[in-house]
């Protein structure tokens, strides 16, 4: 794919190759605050051993699940397979953006970084579903080898420059999914998991969107059409998994992650942090897309309205009925 600029007058234009090129030292900036602020943590140490047992097979004293053995709230439940069946689905996001970033130099170094960091996610997630009893796990495997012999592409492979501006949001939409199953879960040796998980996925968010940020420095037009173009068609990467519409419906309902959330607390900061709606200087097609933005992001408003007076009826119907 090319990609022209009008600030740097080249007749070639930017290409990915040009662009991962010239953001190098940026990566390479954003990497070394990265390594300085995180922590390493054991996920062994967020999971509840002592509630774990044998389940049937080849032990003659395992114990069959069932839904009574759980802690975890039925919505907390839902949104736990979800976000692990996400996270189960790393070798193909590892080879996505190997793919596009390269495995070379300061791109390679936190491709590898950002892949371990992700798989600490899914190991305790796991390990803390299976020791704690809290869903079905034949249910949970049948989930995981459907979704992953499905395979993944991701709806930005065409672009370096789509894909920067998807993880920007992505990793956000993440943090605050895994931050609201943790709220919701009714157990608080999960929410203290989950709480762990979203500090990463945070700093990955930050890593990225300063990323987009030194994008509109380089090609503000071709950064915001693939800013808009990102926002308007988003989709969560376990889109794919089986049941997936009628679990984000239960999770919408839920409040663990809806069109309100999506808008007020995913793509809203992002874009008021690098005042996307304010860049000026933009060329025609730059332009447009900044204003094929902002109306995106009102009509979202608008539709995420409606869908907040729908909730609030169906909670007052649920109290209502309650009080009969």
């Amino acid at each position: 794919m090319t990609l022209t600029s009008p600030h740097l007058g080249s007749p070639t234009g930017w290409t990915d190759a040009r662009l991962l090129y010239a953001l190098e030292e940026v990566v390479e900036t954003e990497l070394n605050r990265h390594l300085k602020v995180t922590k390493d943590w054991m996920p062994h140490e967020y999971v509840p051993w002592s509630d774990g047992r044998n389940f049937p097979g080849f032990f003659e004293d395992g114990e069959a699940w069932d839904p009574s053995q759980s802690k975890v709230t039925e919505i907390g439940k839902i949104a736990l397979v979800v976000n692990l069946l996400t996270e189960d689905n790393l070798p193909s996001y590892h080879h996505e953006i190997a793919s596009l970033f390269g495995r070379d130099g300061a791109w390679g170094t936190w491709v590898h970084r950002w892949t371990a960091e992700e798989g600490r996610h899914g190991i305790v997630m796991r390990d803390y579903l299976l020791a704690s009893r809290a869903v079905d796990p034949d249910k949970l495997e049948q989930f995981r080898m459907v979704h992953m012999s499905e395979g993944f592409e991701s709806d930005n492979r065409h672009s370096m420059l789509h894909s920067v501006a998807y993880v920007a949001f992505q990793e956000l939409a993440t943090r605050i999914s895994h931050r609201n199953t943790g709220h919701q879960s009714g157990d608080p040796v999960c929410d203290r998991m989950l709480s762990r998980i979203a500090t990463d996925e945070n700093l990955h968010m930050v890593f990225y969107r300063n990323l987009l940020k030194a994008s509109f420095e380089l090609a503000p037009d071709l950064t915001m059409q693939a800013v808009r173009d990102v926002v308007v068609n988003f989709r969560m990467p376990g889109h794919g998994m089986p049941g997936f519409e009628r679990m984000a419906a239960q999770m919408a309902i839920g409040e663990i992650y809806n069109m309100r959330i999506h808008h007020d607390d995913v793509l809203s900061p992002v874009l008021r942090h690098l005042k996307v709606l304010q860049i000026d200087g933009l060329g025609p097609e730059g332009l447009k897309a900044q204003e094929e933005l902002g109306m995106f992001m009102d009509g979202l408003d608008s539709e995420a309205s409606k869908f907040d007076e729908k909730l609030a009826a169906r909670k007052a119907r649920i109290a209502a009925r309650a009080n009969a």
